[in-house]
């Protein structure tokens, strides 16, 4: 028995998602594997792993510098006694004006966060499992802009964007290619509210963040043999 019990499929109905082609038009439906695109969501665990991809993506930007990194300061501003001033060994101190910090941010801080490797593929395999559940995974039997142009890949984009049916007018949206079609995912890369991802390379973080997950029947395939339960991924 697995740690993971929230795993157990939710229903025996095999899952379904509509299969366009790049005309935007539906040919057809596909079935999914309930083990990856039928999983009960737990909360808890999608909170964290996002929270820890979200904290491994974080750099630290602010850096102050200590009184030892102060430009100047090298020499005693005055004698130790017989001023009746209090003694003062640089003016860089940092209880002085233009002194260094104490205790301030460093750039060498890490704010990096661990989540095991099941944990991962689970949270995937749960938020997967939303999107099919809100009709928001939509599968194109294929990807290959005419010519390699973005124009033709924005008139395929807005055929989906209408097909999913969302709140928004411009919905954002997760496009997840296979390794074969990293070439057409070119075409998406300078469309706003889209981003283009490798299916081998799929994470919770994506596939929560955005409105809509458009993949091919190839990496379909791919989320399918890596992110299933009962077969380990290569």
């Amino acid at each position: 028995m697995t740690n993971f019990q929230f795993l157990n499929v939710i229903d025996v109905i095999m899952p379904q998602a509509p299969v366009y082609n790049q005309e935007g038009q539906q040919t057809g439906t596909m079935e999914l594997r309930p083990d990856v695109f039928a999983v009960a969501a737990r909360s808890a665990v999608l909170h964290q792993v996002i929270v820890a991809a979200d904290a491994n993506a974080r750099h630290a930007i602010a850096s102050t510098k200590t009184r030892g990194e102060v430009r100047g300061g090298g020499r005693k501003p005055w004698k130790q006694k017989g001023t009746g001033r209090a003694r003062a060994g640089s003016i860089r101190s940092p209880i002085w004006v233009g002194g260094g910090t104490t205790f301030g941010p460093r750039a060498i801080r890490n704010f990096a966060l661990k989540v095991n490797k099941k944990m991962r593929r689970a949270a995937v395999r749960m938020a997967l499992s939303e999107k099919v559940a809100a009709s928001r995974l939509l599968v194109l039997e294929g990807f290959s802009p005419a010519d390699g142009k973005t124009k033709a890949a924005v008139r395929t984009l807005g055929a989906l964007a209408i097909a999913a049916q969302t709140e928004r007018k411009a919905p954002s949206m997760l496009m997840v290619l296979a390794a074969s079609e990293r070439a057409a995912a070119r075409s998406i890369r300078n469309v706003p509210r889209v981003y283009g991802m490798d299916a081998a390379h799929l994470n919770a973080r994506d596939v929560v963040k955005h409105d809509v997950v458009i993949a091919t029947k190839e990496a379909i395939a791919v989320m399918m043999q890596q992110l299933s339960s009962s077969e380990p991924a290569s």
